[in-house]
């Protein structure tokens, strides 16, 4: 049962020349070609299967600032402004809405985490409210019960996975860029050291500028170029209930967590809690993970071999005149976790009591892909034309428009949105990456 995904028609006359191709039809690829069509940039959108319907379909369609690590915070309120003006460029809802989040706790540790978040974005222009224990409970009086304390963020907002990245993959095509749908991008090809071509299932591409935004195939991807990027991916688990009566648009606790969707209904699911599937890709970037994985060892458990089956963390080579992984895996659809999924709906139902008889009606898992710091891996690899954006580390979806715009804005020179220093990759290379994230 997967929330239903909105369908778009695309192109299928393969082009033989681009200025840019983007490998990865969610929500940071389509964004980049979004942003370079704006511009007059002749771009191709390559998606191996269907517009978002990985990860980008499958998260909770949060676009927050609210504890947001340093380094992904200007990115995420440049997001924010970028959403407010999407669907009135389009001419179509991708249900954005500045609904505000909040945050509810009885653990005097998390609201102490919360204050030293807020008294940080003061200092960055960032407005947060801390919530005390009667305001809390106010706010948050569906649950039926009393608060020990809480934060409120009114700037931030949610829009919604199942609609959002086909509408802007529909803006794409308004503005002359070409999306290919049921299109793997096989390899590349180089000429003098440099991208001289991408080589997809349907023929080839002549660009000399590539971007990588293949999710959890990044790595993989890249791998058969000789470059090491760092990856691991772990299982998600979520879930979909109609709508309840006066319920919160978005609301975060240690238990469980809702948000509304365009349609009314909620989308639930436990922060952090994941599976992680061993892969031959995992057990590679085993010891670069380790503190990560130590970190969160609270929320992760172990998973299965449904990542072995999948393919998207493969080492092995393949042939570019040969069916690779993508291409006999053209969605990754993991199921999802019928243990966490009980439990969810357990503290979901226990949390608002009105839920108590509103039935499940979807469940679905997706695997995030994270970097070993939890920061996104954006900017230049080892070779020249090919630039990386991955490893969103579950934060993906609320940045992807500012994320594409800044890509939009190096490939064409101009000055980008934000300082892209912070995210670039090469920082994983050299383990020069420093703490883990904190979100």
């Amino acid at each position: 049962m997967n929330v239903p995904l909105k369908r778009i028609t695309t192109g299928t006359d393969l082009p033989k020349q681009a200025d840019v191709v983007v490998i990865g039809g969610g929500i940071v690829g389509t964004s980049t070609a979004y942003y370079l069509a704006q511009r007059g940039v002749k771009v191709v959108l390559l998606e191996k299967g269907q517009i978002a319907a990985e990860q980008s379909s499958r998260n909770w369609g949060w676009c927050r600032q609210q504890n947001r690590d340093a380094r992904e915070l200007p990115i995420a309120t440049k997001s924010l402004a970028l959403w407010d003006n999407m669907a009135a460029e389009i001419n179509e809802t991708v249900g954005f809405r500045r609904c505000g989040l909040m945050y509810l706790s009885d653990d005097p540790a998390e609201l102490e985490g919360w204050a030293r978040w807020r008294n940080f974005a003061k200092t960055e222009g960032i407005v947060t409210h801390m919530l005390s224990g009667a305001e809390a409970t106010e706010r948050g009086m569906a649950t039926g019960r009393a608060w020990r304390g809480g934060v409120f963020s009114p700037l931030d907002g949610t829009a919604d996975p199942c609609i959002a990245v086909p509408v802007i993959a529909k803006g794409v095509q308004q503005r002359g860029g070409i999306v290919m749908q049921n299109c793997a991008a096989r390899g590349l090809e180089l000429a003098a050291g440099k991208v001289s071509a991408v080589v997809t299932e349907l023929g080839v591409i002549k660009t000399s500028s590539v971007v990588m935004a293949g999710g959890a195939w990044a790595s993989s991807f890249l791998n058969q170029q000789g470059l090491r990027f760092p990856q691991a991916s772990v299982r998600s688990s979520s879930l979909a209930m109609d709508a309840g009566a006066n319920l919160p648009d978005a609301v975060h606790t240690k238990d469980v967590s809702i948000t509304k969707r365009s349609d009314g209904r909620y989308t639930v699911a436990i922060s952090g809690l994941a599976r992680v599937d061993p892969t031959p890709q995992q057990l590679r970037f085993a010891s670069t993970f380790l503190p990560m994985f130590f970190k969160r060892r609270k929320s992760l458990r172990p998973g299965g071999l449904q990542g072995m089956r999948s393919g998207h963390e493969t080492l092995r080579k393949w042939k570019l005149d040969q069916q690779t992984p993508m291409e006999k895996n053209r969605i990754l659809n993991p199921k999802a976790d019928p243990r966490q999924i009980r439990e969810t709906l357990r503290q979901v139902r226990k949390l608002f009591p009105t839920l108590s008889d509103t039935p499940m009606t979807a469940a679905w898992a997706g695997y995030i892909d994270s970097t070993p710091d939890g920061v996104p891996a954006i900017g230049e690899t080892g070779v020249p034309g090919l630039m990386l954006a991955a490893g969103f580390s579950g934060h993906g979806f609320g940045i992807g428009p500012g994320v594409g715009h800044m890509i939009a804005d190096i490939l064409t020179g101009a000055v980008p949105i934000v300082d892209p220093r912070a995210y670039d990759p090469k920082r994983l290379e050299n383990g020069s990456w420093g703490k883990v994230a904190e979100f």
